[in-house]
């Protein structure tokens, strides 16, 4: 008896390290999801020629693009690095404003949770962290800030890789009050295109991507 335990604990344990690599091949590891986008929001200061003053101005909505990969920590969640941009003009009658046009872009790192349930579709929540740059064209310098989102929304699986993912999301960005934005130093002088208008900055954001899980 012991001997025949003896012989089968070897072709058991071969057995485990065969099947272990074909286990794990049955459940994803890593997905990408390209989306596309829509943003609003976005308030700034900007300085009106004629007068000198400064007044509030918007960033136009528009539509926004970026990417979203993930790491599964488990079958019900993900390690996240997300990318988004926004290139838009400001909503201004100056035209030496609305002329320009304006990069808003999000690098961010976090997790998202699904919960699953007996629907078809998967809800999930996702929270990160990162960083906002603004840029534009025209020599103006670029200004980076400490961000972070909140999102949410729901997955649509067509199978076990592939799945249409539909969701909102938040991102806040913290400035210092008066702190100037898109600055820009040539022969004439130094100037600044924008100013915050507070210390935050808020813009939301729709997404509808298609993910792709291997």
């Amino acid at each position: 008896m012991r001997r025949s335990l003896r012989s089968i604990l070897p072709i058991f344990a071969l057995a485990l390290t065969v099947a272990a690599p074909v286990a794990q091949a049955d459940t994803p590891r890593f997905e990408v999801t390209p989306f596309a986008g829509y943003r609003t929001g976005g308030e700034f200061e900007a300085r009106v020629e004629q007068t000198g003053e400064r007044r509030n101005v918007d960033i136009e909505d528009g539509s926004s693009f970026g990417l979203d990969l993930g790491l599964y920590r488990d079958p019900n969640g993900i390690y996240q690095l997300l990318y988004s941009k926004q290139s838009t003009g400001i909503d201004s009658s100056d035209p030496a404003l609305g002329n320009i046009d304006v990069d808003t872009e999000y690098y961010q790192f976090g997790g998202t949770l699904f919960f699953p349930d007996e629907h078809w579709y998967i809800p999930y929540l996702s929270l990160t962290i990162g960083a906002t740059r603004f840029s534009a064209d025209g020599g103006y310098d670029s200004k980076t800030r400490f961000s972070g989102s909140l999102g949410g929304g729901f997955r649509m699986p067509f199978n076990d890789n592939v799945a249409a993912t539909l969701g909102v999301r938040g991102y806040l960005t913290f400035v210092d009050s008066d702190t100037d934005i898109l600055c820009i130093s040539d022969a004439e002088g130094a100037d600044c295109l924008l100013r915050s208008s507070g210390s935050t900055y808020f813009q939301a954001e729709a997404q509808l991507g298609l993910t792709l899980a291997f």
